[in-house]
């Protein structure tokens, strides 16, 4: 495979029929060097329409590729091509979640970095916490809030645009306060969806990927 190149993968997933065969739909790119390490990207609710074409899922993906890490992001369950039914239940993001982080964990060597947005940010942080791969969270507009004690001392970038309704700006900004290593970016003139802010909000992880 060229590096660079993204793939359709498909993520070993023990549905709630318990048949081992179930898969999640992802979508994986490369690193530029096999210890680079990666990040794994969940999408926002299932059942609003949440799935790994999101812009804010894409650009996430694409800041990683653009520092040469690998990046994975996947259907949650009954989205797209992945089996099973969508419910929205967070018991069952954070077990897709874990599917798709341990797919990475067998896939690539190095550091790995744990991402989501919104739903899918919540959903990242529980998901990591039982992971030692996973060394820092990137979390967009996550959906009710964050507890700074739930991110495990891991370097932690949060980010939110100064117009969301849902995940107001406001709190987060609060909860990041005085935490050393917790990162809070506000997007000036974006909203929850991002329509506005996209290229800012890239521009962002990809520096704090960086550093």
């Amino acid at each position: 495979m060229k590096k660079f190149e993204e793939r359709g993968v498909t993520i070993p997933w023990i549905g709630a029929a318990g048949n081992a065969g179930d898969a999640l739909e992802g979508l994986f790119v490369a690193a530029a060097d096999s210890d680079a390490g990666g990040v794994v990207i969940a999408p926002p609710h299932p059942l609003y329409g949440g799935s790994m074409d999101s812009p804010v899922v894409s650009e996430i993906s694409w800041a990683a590729t653009k520092l040469g890490l690998a990046s994975l992001r996947f259907n949650w369950r009954g989205v797209g091509a992945s089996a099973g039914e969508a419910s929205g239940e967070f018991d069952a993001a954070i077990a897709d979640y874990q599917a798709a982080l341990e797919q990475l964990v067998e896939t690539v060597a190095g550091p790995l970095v744990a991402a989501g947005y919104s739903y899918g940010a919540a959903a990242a942080i529980r998901a990591a916490a039982s992971s030692p791969r996973v060394e820092r969270l990137v979390l967009v507009a996550p959906h009710g809030g964050v507890d700074p004690s739930s991110l495990a001392e891991r370097p932690t970038l949060i980010l939110s645009g100064d117009l969301d309704r849902l995940s107001p700006p406001e709190p987060l900004e609060a909860a990041a306060s005085g935490v050393p290593n917790i990162r809070f970016v506000r997007i000036e003139g974006a909203d929850h969806f991002f329509g506005t802010g996209l290229a800012e909000l890239g521009a962002a992880v990809t520096s704090w990927l960086h550093e």
